[in-house]
């Protein structure tokens, strides 16, 4: 059984002060849903002071990005170590890196590889446009992102890789998937290259999220889905309520 994972990705939102009135609000209620990992991704200046709320609690810190090299000549980067020392996760490759700060394929898989490789969880993020999607090219699109990302990785590592699949024309959109077409993705495309990448017992083991405009009003139609175990959730992520219920969904 691979256990719900749900992670918030804060984008570039909440100030320091703000950031721990959030997590502290909302801590209470996420400690009591035990059966689901949770995940919080506050930007960079946040992840210190948040690092001192989730210290005794089983509750994981994520960063939103890091770069590939351990250290070196590269101003307003964060490496790979400066990151393990607060957190347990790393987002890479999300849409908005992608579209906005040219990551790809390669940055990616060079990123996967480094956070591995010092022991962090990598939450790969996958997806296609819109027009990608409407030319039928969602299939080709997610394979390749799926096989140039985890590229020459260890076969004994690619289990502890969370992959979010997060159709672009739909987050933050207010446009999400349907759970069967998120589904269709993330076991006919995602699951069944890993496995053919890696075998079986790894595709079986390895959990796959969506993203894309979740809300608790329709985490559940997600969460049913035999090949989605969570979700990397946005904007419902900065709300307490919300970010809370959608993970009591996904312990349900």
């Amino acid at each position: 059984m691979r256990k719900p994972f749900v992670a918030g990705n804060w984008k570039m939102n909440k100030g320091v002060k703000d950031a721990l009135t959030l997590v502290s609000a909302m801590l209470p209620g996420l400690e009591e849903i035990a059966s689901v990992d949770r995940v919080i991704c506050p930007p960079f200046t946040s992840l210190f002071p948040v690092s001192t709320l989730l210290a005794n609690t089983e509750i994981g810190l994520g960063a939103q990005n890091m770069y590939w090299e351990p250290s070196g000549a590269y101003t307003g980067e964060v490496s790979p170590a400066m990151i393990k020392e607060l957190c347990q996760y790393v987002i890479i490759g999300h849409s908005e890196r992608r579209q906005y700060f040219g990551e790809t394929d390669i940055s990616v898989n060079a990123k996967v590889k480094a956070a591995l490789d010092i022991g962090l969880t990598p939450i790969m993020c996958i997806g296609e446009t819109l027009q990608q999607n409407q030319a039928n090219q969602t299939a080709g699109v997610v394979i390749r992102q799926v096989r140039e990302g985890l590229k020459g990785i260890a076969g004994e590592k690619a289990d502890q890789i969370v992959i979010a699949y997060e159709p672009i024309w739909a987050i933050g959109t207010g446009l999400p998937a349907t759970g069967p077409g998120a589904n269709e993705v993330a076991g006919e495309m995602i699951r069944q290259t890993i496995g053919s990448m890696f075998g079986n017992d790894v595709a079986e083991s390895l959990r796959i999220l969506y993203g894309g405009s979740v809300k608790p009003e329709n985490a559940a139609e997600f969460f049913q889905q035999p090949d989605i175990d969570g979700a990397l959730v946005g904007g419902a992520s900065l709300k307490v309520d919300d970010f809370i219920q959608i993970v009591r969904v996904a312990a349900q």
